[in-house]
């Protein structure tokens, strides 16, 4: 209302139009919001004349005075809502066909199918909402520079053009024309470049990072993306971890959340014992059990064919779990068998009563000594931990998906630590590195590298928020002798050891001070910050789930001379 009286001159789109009749109303929209135009009796016989031919999406600029909307026709849904502004000149200055897909919805309408949104994408950023969660990533990425910055964290770019490494997914390769047959790789993460800064001397790096995987996409992944990189020497498990926590703290704070730190901490073993995934979603209850001493004794035939090669009976006593239909039970075991599991044991308690598919075999005082009370469920499933524990999580998560329990709290932030440093190839059964090969053994295992290496942990730390990772560190490993020991348990030869990691290991030689990092998802956290339900949405220019970006029709075909350039031929 503090304009009211003022004159104007306003640009932007045409929202919408409304003509009824002798007054004509023009709802002009930018990046900042809307307001009404009003176009009455009164104005020039021109401006009236323009209005009328207005299409939707077309850029105009309006000069007029703001005035005070009448009581009866305030919008409190707009920040404008209370004035309007009575055009007395009017400009198009630039005409805009019909658009394929509309900008302004009606309450309730739904959006085009994604594809044809991100095909004409320049009209889809227009929405209020895209533009929304745009304006939100931009204040997130300012407000994460000015934390580390505060910090003494130093902003320093490394390239983009570099090798191969071992991330864990494909690389895209770049080729090179002045060394033929030769190529670049597109990072997967600066990992080895802010190492070598920490070698260098700057104790302290962050960047906001592009980086590039070849990998297949989900929503919550994309084959480019950008993280917020930092890394520091000097430092332990614990400093790393407070750095990270004043970060995200800021970031939710920017988007108007209170978050209390530290964050909680679980071991990968009880993340995995308890939920049966090392992002577990702690907002909720439901914990894992291991019921092996119990049900066993029972003799119920479904689990006796299982246990053995030490399988366990393990199960969740799901709280007002009576309420699943058989539909539910049914398609819960349906997700079960998928995931390679034997399928799903149920009982439901009510009362005296108790029903399900092994519900004859159990008493009340079994199932109470489970947890299971009146109007509870017990779901359950036999088999190593490998095959029960993806099995549970995926029946843990789409039990709170149907029955949608109260949560215990908004934003369930959690570190999960001491992961294995290696995990068994599911093929070969050898060595692989869980997450990548320059995290440090946990120092109390590092004897046991040579003689045990599935047993040793790593000083590797995951941020997990909501039941989603956010993002990924770990101490580094600085002694070159430990590092060539953990290239040979990944079958790397020294030959081979030398051609891909000889410029680290060097490094590492020069005087390396003790050093580790993080890597923060941060589409991944705008997705989070913004409610939305694709990392798409977050994104100005995405790709789909088949790597194709169809606003701009990429990837294509190359010009045969560019190709010829490259030395390279297709074979089709």
């Amino acid at each position: 209302m503090q304009h009211v009286g003022q004159r104007v001159r306003l640009g932007g789109w045409v929202h919408r139009r409304r003509d009824l009749g002798g007054i004509l109303f023009i709802d002009l929209r930018d990046r900042a919001g809307l307001v009404q135009v009003a176009i009455g009796p009164g104005a020039p016989d021109e401006v009236r004349r323009v209005a009328a031919g207005l299409g939707s999406e077309t850029v105009i600029e309006i000069e007029g005075d703001v005035t005070a909307r009448p009581a009866s026709m305030k919008n409190p849904e707009l920040a404008t809502g209370d004035v309007e502004v009575q055009a007395t000149r009017l400009a198009v200055l630039g005409a805009a066909v019909t658009p394929p897909i509309p900008v302004a919805r009606g309450k309730g309408e739904e959006l085009p199918a994604e594809e044809l949104r991100l095909k004409y994408r320049h009209l889809d950023l227009r929405r209020p909402e895209m533009q929304g969660n745009l304006l939100l990533r931009h204040r997130l990425l300012q407000r994460a520079r000015r934390t580390l910055a505060d910090l003494e964290f130093l902003e320093i770019e490394t390239p983009i053009l570099t090798k191969p490494t071992p991330e864990g997914a494909r690389d895209y390769l770049v080729p090179s024309r002045v060394h033929p047959g030769e190529f670049y790789a597109l990072p997967q993460s600066p990992q080895i470049y802010k190492q070598l800064l920490m070698v260098a001397g700057f104790d302290r790096y962050f960047q906001i990072a592009r980086c590039f995987r070849d990998e297949d996409l989900r929503n919550d992944r994309q084959p480019e993306f950008t993280q917020i990189d930092l890394e520091a020497s000097f430092v332990g498990v614990e400093d790393v971890i407070g750095y990270v926590e004043q970060v995200l703290v800021a970031l939710w704070d920017e988007a108007g959340h209170t978050v209390a730190r530290p964050f909680p901490r679980l071991t990968w073993r009880d993340a995995m014992e308890r939920y049966g995934t090392d992002k577990p979603d702690l907002r909720f209850g439901l914990v894992i059990g291991d019921w092996t001493a119990q049900v066993k004794a029972l003799g119920v035939p479904f689990f006796q064919p299982a246990l053995k090669d030490g399988a366990r009976i393990r199960g969740l006593a799901v709280k007002g779990g009576a309420a699943l239909s058989r539909k539910d039970v049914d398609q819960l075991a349906d997700a079960a068998k998928q995931l390679g599991g034997a399928g799903l044991a149920w009982v439901k308690r009510q009362g005296e009563q108790i029903s399900g598919s092994v519900g004859k075999h159990f008493t009340p005082e079994v199932l109470g000594a489970l947890g299971v009370a009146d109007g509870d469920a017990a779901l359950m499933t036999v088999g190593p931990d490998r095959v029960t524990s993806p099995v549970l999580d995926r029946v843990r998560q789409e039990v709170i998906r149907r029955l949608a329990p109260a949560p215990h709290a908004a934003h369930a932030f959690c570190w999960v630590v001491d992961f294995p440093l290696f995990e068994p190839d599911p093929e070969t059964g050898r060595p692989v590195f869980a997450h990548h090969p320059f995290t440090a053994p946990h120092p109390d295992d590092v004897a046991r590298l040579d003689t045990d290496p599935f047993a040793c942990r790593a000083l590797h730390y995951d941020a997990v928020y909501d039941g989603n990772e956010l993002g990924s560190g770990s101490i580094r490993i600085t002694d070159p002798a430990v590092q060539r020991r953990v290239f040979a348990h990944l079958g790397m030869t020294p030959g081979e050891v030398e051609a891909r990691f000889g410029f680290l290991l060097s490094g590492l030689q020069a005087g390396a001070p003790p050093h580790g990092g993080f890597a923060i998802g941060f589409d991944r956290v705008v997705m989070a910050l913004a409610g939305a339900d694709s990392m798409r949405d977050v994104i100005a220019f995405p790709k789909t789930t088949a790597a194709r970006a169809l606003f701009e029709g990429a990837p294509s075909p190359a010009n045969p001379a560019d190709l010829a350039a490259l030395h390279i031929e297709v074979k089709r």
